[in-house]
């Protein structure tokens, strides 16, 4: 396969042992090499504190790419691009060592000091690391520099704003690629597409012909072994900080002037600053919070989340985050944009349902009284999609109506070869293209949105659990939209045709 021109570049994998290199990060680096879009110039130093060979280490990093692709060609050639440096985070002679291999490997595969500085480690290490990769030299070279973070970047605006002054002392905002994998998936991304490159849709993106916007991103999975992180989380920190605000901003943002990545980000950024500011007494009026009591999934018993290993046994943690936002622009003034995310629910499932508003009369309503809405349904995981929910005439001599969809199914057309969501990502980073990465600017925001929810969760604790296993939230979720005359439409019946 002919290569492309992506730039050559030594990785330094930081927590090269743990579960996310193994699960996503070693099979998105192999499947760039595949597929011609990683220069045979590169390699990997993967440490942690194991003490590991290289051996070890490339044994490992086959037998995770073969767990993802059974069938994995040149495995062997692509293996002997890593290389193993156990390492304590803390020790500068630790780095010292790490430098003479990366200046070693720099000269043996020709990476002209191109560095990419991969974090996938504990939180409470990412400006240890950083202060050292400065102090200790491993930023002093001529090519590009890049680090990239995995969430969560701070507990709360004040513990951000301090990593981000400690990491900002050796590495500029250019060079600081903070990852949400949700940016990388297709279909995400797909909503820029969607709206900006379609007449159908952009003169209806408003508020004149959307009445509500809903956002389901539910698991049927449990806390698992990340119950510890999971306690001083919750789903708030977890998944409304970063995932669920980002696809909003990417939904609600005006037309940029350009698709660069500063024009992006910057009309996500007048997003956030326009979300309705939601605080002390309001809280119960725009947000639901819940915690799974003991159910079943698919038929099995499974235990409520004050009895999972490692939680506590009166934990007020939340596991379920339902809430309306209101963006106050002329855009989108009167429109709420309901997100529902959780853990335990009765379907795995990331949805966005556009609803557009009715007919202001419409001539079939007598005919049919269970005429249904104009959805526009955005299918992100499991399945990658988007379906068109329209009314058309049903077959025979009477008018009446029928719900008809017109879909779209990445699976069916072309998913064999749709990117994971960190494989996009970490080609983007190799060529510098940070639109997918998330800006402090964006970071701060939705910290300052979300603090002023967690502080008073945090100071009033509520009968817990309240939703039950297998189930789809607290019924003062389905409250939430009933007293403004919507509901939540129900993710399984919503699935995307594979026809």
């Amino acid at each position: 396969m002919q290569r492309t021109e992506t730039p050559k570049s030594l990785f330094m994998l930081f927590g090269a042992t743990g579960d996310l290199a193994k699960r996503k990060l070693f099979p998105s680096l192999y499947n760039l090499y595949r597929k011609g879009k990683l220069s045979e110039r590169f390699a990997v130093i993967g440490t942690a504190r194991r003490g590991w060979t290289d051996e070890v280490f490339r044994n490992h990093v086959k037998d995770s790419v073969l767990s993802a692709n059974k069938h994995a060609e040149r495995i062997e050639e692509f293996a002997s691009h890593f290389y193993y440096q156990p390492h304590d985070v803390t020790d500068s002679d630790s780095y010292i060592q790490l430098k003479q291999l990366a200046d070693e490997l720099d000269g043996k595969y020709q990476l002209e000091g191109n560095r990419i500085f991969y974090l996938a480690m504990a939180p409470e290490y990412f400006g240890t690391i950083s202060d050292h990769l400065k102090s200790d030299g491993l930023t002093d070279t001529k090519g590009f520099k890049r680090l990239v973070i995995e969430k969560p970047f701070g507990h709360n605006l004040e513990t951000a704003k301090a990593l981000n002054n400690q990491i900002r002392k050796s590495f500029s905002e250019s060079q600081i690629y903070r990852i949400d994998h949700y940016l990388g998936k297709a279909m995400v991304q797909n909503i820029e597409v969607i709206r900006f490159a379609n007449a159908l849709f952009e003169p209806l993106w408003n508020n004149r012909y959307i009445s509500n916007i809903q956002i389901t991103s539910s698991e049927m999975l449990g806390v698992e072994e990340r119950a510890r992180y999971y306690e001083t989380s919750g789903a708030l920190r977890d998944m409304v900080q970063n995932h669920m605000l980002q696809m909003v901003a990417l939904l609600a943002m005006e037309p940029p002037i350009s698709l660069t990545t500063n024009e992006i980000r910057s009309e996500k950024v007048r997003v956030l600053r326009a979300l309705r500011t939601i605080e002390g007494e309001d809280v119960p009026e725009y947000f639901v919070r819940g915690q799974y009591g003991p159910g079943k999934i698919n038929g099995k018993k499974v235990p409520g989340y004050r009895e999972e290993l490692n939680v506590a046994p009166d934990s007020n943690t939340e596991t379920y985050v339902a809430g309306k936002l209101m963006i106050d622009n002329f855009r989108w003034a009167g429109v709420p944009f309901y997100i529902r995310t959780g853990k335990r629910m009765a379907a795995k499932s990331t949805k966005i349902v556009v609803q557009f508003k009715d007919i202001p009369m419409n001539l079939y309503y007598n005919t049919n009284h269970d005429l249904h809405p104009n959805l526009l349904v955005i299918h992100i995981q499991p399945e990658e999609g988007i379906t068109l929910h329209l009314n058309a005439k049903k077959p025979g001599q009477h008018m009446e109506t029928t719900p008809v969809q017109l879909s779209f199914a990445n699976s069916s057309k072309n998913g064999i070869n749709t990117p994971e969501a960190y494989e996009k990502l970490i080609h983007d980073c190799l060529l510098g293209d940070a639109t997918n990465f998330t800006h402090w600017d964006e970071v701060a925001l939705s910290w300052s949105f979300v603090d002023k929810i967690s502080q008073v969760w945090e100071n009033k604790a509520i009968s817990f659990p309240n939703y039950e296993a297998g189930t789809m939230g607290p019924k003062s979720a389905d409250e939430l939209l009933e007293k403004d005359g919507f509901f939540w439409w129900p993710v399984e019946d919503l699935e995307v045709c594979n026809c």
